[in-house]
């Protein structure tokens, strides 16, 4: 059944024969937009939905996150407040839950986030493992995600477990662990960092994933200058996320090359880290994403609306280039072509807001502003 929504005041479709249209329409055929443009054109359908001047835009693509996991890390979070110095080590609390709970806990922990950030506006999100570390535990891990949500990462190489010696660990990751996850994600990061995985050992995760046929992402430059980048670049990675340490040579090898930089402002601000260089990577050509990085020890948040008023109020972007950020740039992180985006073939995902303008994103922040959520074709919030 044909679904014809009329009525948008603006129309952000990130296409670049359409752009931005004013009183616009949709229609929507099953799960993929049948076509887009000025409602005075708009062809008929078999229902109506009139959203009454309303801005729309494509679903948020949240293309990191961290949400396999249990427990609660708050005390970590006022301590850090009060000025302890984030560390990669914290995560070992979460590895503790997540490993002592049940896969019905860890199921609908995961099924509750997601839903919350739907009701915030994100269609499509990606997210990871690494809170097991352990074979059984990531596997688990995998496949409770695979059932969930769009894209599953594989994060065998988030740190190194306690007790355990690193070069051992990344053989297991390389090896055993890789194989037992392989059938139930997509992707492979590691942690290239100060406290985690140095270069060599990172450039092993990579190559073994890459020889499995995963595509291949990169936590980088999040704790300061480092590898990730450049290790990420050389390899082929579809995105290196985090970027809050930048060198120009960083930035110049990101604009030249296919890699996406993530950046995650929720992030920066609860670690007290620097804001990434938005501003200076899109002006050199790069291309960027925003994402929440939702995790429980150092970024406790689904909402990508708090991220892109955050990207205009602090990082120098306008609100175009964060909302584009936020949706194609999230898919092109992804290396979706179907998300992120408004036009005739495209995955009916859409996001309605309260509001006339996109602009009210970054005006009117941390007001609740999601009206209407579509995916695939469905009214879903």
């Amino acid at each position: 059944m044909a679904i014809l929504i009329t009525g948008i005041g603006e129309l952000t479709t990130n296409d670049e024969v359409l752009g931005t249209v004013h009183d616009a329409a949709i229609v929507v055929d099953g799960p993929v937009v049948a076509w887009a443009g000025p409602a005075s054109r708009a062809p008929d359908a078999d229902e109506r939905v009139d959203v009454e001047g309303r801005a729309a835009l494509p679903g948020w693509v949240d293309s990191h996150t961290h949400l396999v996991f249990a427990g609660d890390r708050t005390a970590e979070f006022e301590a850090r407040m009060a000025g302890e110095p984030y560390s990669a080590g914290g995560i070992a609390v979460t590895v503790e839950a997540t490993r002592a709970a049940g896969d019905a806990e860890l199921a609908a922990n995961l099924r509750w986030h997601v839903a919350e950030a739907a009701r915030q506006g994100t269609t499509c999100l990606e997210t990871k493992t690494g809170y097991g570390l352990t074979v059984a535990d990531e596997a688990r891990s995998a496949r409770i995600a695979a059932k969930v949500v769009d894209e599953v990462t594989f994060l065998g190489a988030h740190v190194v477990p306690p007790g355990a010696d690193a070069e051992s660990y990344a053989d297991l990751v390389c090896g055993e662990m890789l194989d037992a996850v392989a059938s139930s994600v997509h992707w492979a990061d590691v942690f290239c960092e100060t406290g985690a995985f140095d270069e060599a050992q990172s450039e092993r995760v990579l190559l073994a994933a890459k020889q499995r046929g995963l595509g291949l992402r990169v936590h980088g430059n999040q704790l300061g200058a480092g590898p990730g980048v450049r290790l990420a670049v050389r390899a082929g990675a579809a995105s290196v996320d985090h970027c809050s340490h930048l060198s120009e040579s960083d930035i110049e090898a990101l604009a030249g090359s296919g890699t996406v930089a993530t950046l995650l402002p929720a992030c920066d601000l609860s670690t007290r880290q620097p804001l990434a260089p938005a501003r200076r990577l899109l002006d050199a050509g790069a291309k960027i994403a925003l994402a929440t990085n939702a995790n429980p020890g150092s970024s406790y948040t689904t909402s990508m609306n708090f991220c892109v008023a955050t990207a205009v109020l602090q990082m120098g972007l306008s609100v175009e280039e964060a909302v584009r950020a936020a949706t194609l740039g999230g898919a092109q992180a992804l290396r979706r072509g179907d998300v992120g985006v408004i036009r005739p073939g495209a995955r009916a995902d859409l996001h309605v807001l309260a509001a006339k303008s996109r602009t009210d994103l970054a005006y009117r922040p941390g007001v609740p502003l999601t009206w209407q959520v579509w995916r695939k074709g469905k009214l879903v919030a």
